[in-house]
């Protein structure tokens, strides 16, 4: 199934610098435009299976949801994402080695029913959820670029 918005950049770091970054809720929280931060839940770090409260904020617009994390790996970390107890989105990064560090490609797919979106414009202010995610999926690579090639 094709992505609702993603897009990819090359950074100058090892595939794991990058892994590292994009499963740990605080280097997440770090480069991505609108979460905020979060908190395992009954786990203490990534896993396939594992779960965790996520804080997302936009403006003065504050919305949790829960994750569950369906692939970890040096090569992909994806995560499944409920609001209400309603799957809203999958967000899935693909690391793959080049020569000069890797290549990220950010996704994100819209898993939102159709009746729950005008409550969603509501609660975070976005009335094209692709559009909006398109342009926070390049503002999250470059500061995850940034962050990586930091270290």
């Amino acid at each position: 199934m094709t992505p609702d918005a993603s897009a990819h950049i090359d950074i100058a770091a090892t595939p794991q610098r990058v892994f590292d970054l994009v499963s740990d809720l605080r280097g997440l929280s770090g480069v991505a435009e609108e979460y905020a931060g979060g908190k395992w839940l009954g786990t203490s770090g990534p896993a396939v299976g594992a779960r965790f409260r996520g804080v997302n904020k936009r403006g003065w617009r504050v919305w949790p949801t829960t994750s569950t994390v369906t692939d970890c790996s040096a090569e992909r970390f994806a995560f499944e994402v409920k609001s209400l107890g309603m799957p809203v989105s999958r967000w899935q990064y693909d690391i793959e080695r080049t020569a000069d560090g890797c290549r990220v490609t950010e996704s994100t797919w819209d898993r939102r029913p159709s009746w729950y979106k005008p409550i969603t414009v509501l609660a975070t202010g976005v009335k094209d959820r692709a559009v909006t995610n398109q342009a926070n999926i390049v503002a999250t690579l470059e500061r995850l670029k940034r962050a990586a090639e930091s270290a």
